[in-house]
């Protein structure tokens, strides 16, 4: 070999050291070095590092075990996901919680720990459209968080077991995954407590199995869920489970048996009138007065209520929500306001069939209300105005707006292909405005800038 040809072998060999070591050698799809390690965080206005890039979670299976006396959560995370791109590692959301070991298709993978992100890098990268099984096992003593509004999320124990709330990042308190409600996915969860007490989650209850001073569990989604709708409550609660007159199966977990629980199939069917074919294969209500987080939840077919939110109106807009959040969920947490306008909306629709209240009445209420013109409720200035009363109140003049612009027979088409537009997928507040005004055939944009948008109070409410 002559010196040139030789100098030119070694450099070679010294690239391939180099790209080995960086993990980069070029091109797209499989083989060790060729992926990229995924986002650690999807870009989210108000939580930028919420979420992880790189991939599609189609489902979780959740196993868990938890001792109520020592507050101890043992869990299998089981995540089966689709690749988005070449990946030669990827992230995965989860806080307060042990990681003892990771494998990507049954091959163990490194795990690195950086507060609240797991990164996991596989033996061998994964190429752009695998699908891939990820399994997880962890432990120890999940925590509440406080948002930034000040309300209390995440893993909230009681005396005798706990509730896990998710909006808008408590669900990583208690398994790891991509907790942005971009990435819906359908659920298995099966839970293991004392005898005695009772688990409760999403979707249908598919086994219960005693065993010695232990039962299990288990409750499947088979509807795309966000991960914030995700919820399990463990405790001493009285069960039931009915239908509705159309067959939809309704269970319902408290701590004695408020009569308010008798009327979810009459609201949910009012509901459906308005809004509707129910999205979902179940519907319910979980209700805790050990629980005082000063808020109700729209936990996914099985909302929760505290110890001071469950009232027949309240009850009315977190049954709307499973339309309006879940089933169309926001595609950043920017759009939070499409959720909280129609579920408020129906309190107001519910007032003015039930409560001889016009919902004009419920308008120039809000209207004369100085905080509700705080901010416009398209733009929250920060994660703490998410669910602020512009976003509820504001959002729901934007409403009734439309409908005083469009005429009650487009509006109601709105209220009801709205939902069938976006069925269990993800829609942004321009999908709506395009939505509304393709279904109007006429251009809003002065209602656009003047209640969406507008930062100040118009002179006229009915203008």
């Amino acid at each position: 070999m002559d010196p040139s040809r030789r100098s030119r072998a070694l450099a070679a060999v010294a690239l391939l050291l180099v790209a080995a070591l960086t993990g980069c050698t070029g091109g797209e799809g499989g083989g060790t070095g060729r992926g990229k390690p995924g986002a650690a965080g999807l870009g989210d206005p108000y939580f930028p590092e919420l979420g992880n890039g790189g991939y599609d979670v189609r489902h979780y299976a959740l196993t868990l075990a938890y001792e109520p006396g020592t507050g101890r959560l043992t869990g299998t995370a089981d995540i089966t996901a689709r690749a988005t791109q070449a990946l030669s590692a990827f992230n995965l959301d989860l806080t307060g919680l042990t990681v003892h070991s990771a494998t990507v298709d049954g091959e163990p993978a490194a795990v690195r720990r950086d507060d609240a992100e797991v990164t996991l890098r596989p033996g061998a990268d994964l190429k752009t459209g695998d699908t891939f099984r990820t399994v997880i096992r962890y432990s120890g003593t999940p925590v509440a968080l406080t948002d930034a509004e000040g309300a209390r999320e995440g893993w909230l124990r009681t005396a005798d077991g706990a509730v896990a709330l998710g909006e808008p990042t408590g669900s990583m308190t208690w398994f790891p995954g991509n907790h942005h409600p971009s990435d819906k996915a359908t659920y298995a969860v099966t839970v293991t407590v004392p005898e005695g007490l009772k688990a409760i989650s999403n979707g249908e209850l598919t086994a219960t199995r005693p065993s010695g001073d232990r039962t299990t569990f288990t409750w499947r989604s088979t509807e795309p869920m966000a991960s914030y709708l995700a919820t399990l409550a463990i405790g001493r609660y009285e069960t039931k489970t009915s239908r509705t007159p159309s067959g939809i199966p309704v269970h319902t977990a408290a701590r004695g048996n408020p009569p308010l629980l008798g009327r979810i199939p009459e609201l949910l069917a009012w509901e459906v009138e308005n809004f509707g074919p129910y999205p979902f294969s179940s519907t319910g209500a979980i209700v805790d007065p050990l629980i005082d987080v000063q808020y109700a939840l729209e936990t996914q077919s099985r909302p929760f209520f505290d110890k001071n939110t469950f009232n027949a109106s309240t009850l009315v807009h977190e049954l709307a929500h499973q339309w309006y959040g879940n089933s169309v969920s926001p595609e950043s947490w920017r759009d939070m306001w499409l959720n909280e306008s129609f579920a408020t909306y129906a309190e107001w629709l519910y007032a003015e069939d039930f409560g001889d209240k016009p919902a004009q009445e419920s308008f120039d209420e809000a209207f004369a209300d100085d905080e509700n013109w705080a901010f416009p409720p398209a733009e929250p200035p920060t994660a703490a105005d998410i669910s602020a009363p512009p976003v509820y109140y504001r959002g729901a003049m934007v409403l009734h707006k439309v409908r005083q612009a469009v005429g009650e027979d487009t509006f109601f088409g709105i209220l009801q292909g709205w939902p069938e537009r976006y069925r269990h997928a993800n829609a942004s507040t321009e999908d709506f405005t395009e939505y509304v005004e393709e279904q109007a055939g006429e251009d809003l944009t002065t209602l656009w800038d003047t209640y969406l948008y507008g930062e100040g109070r118009p002179t006229e409410p009915s203008a």
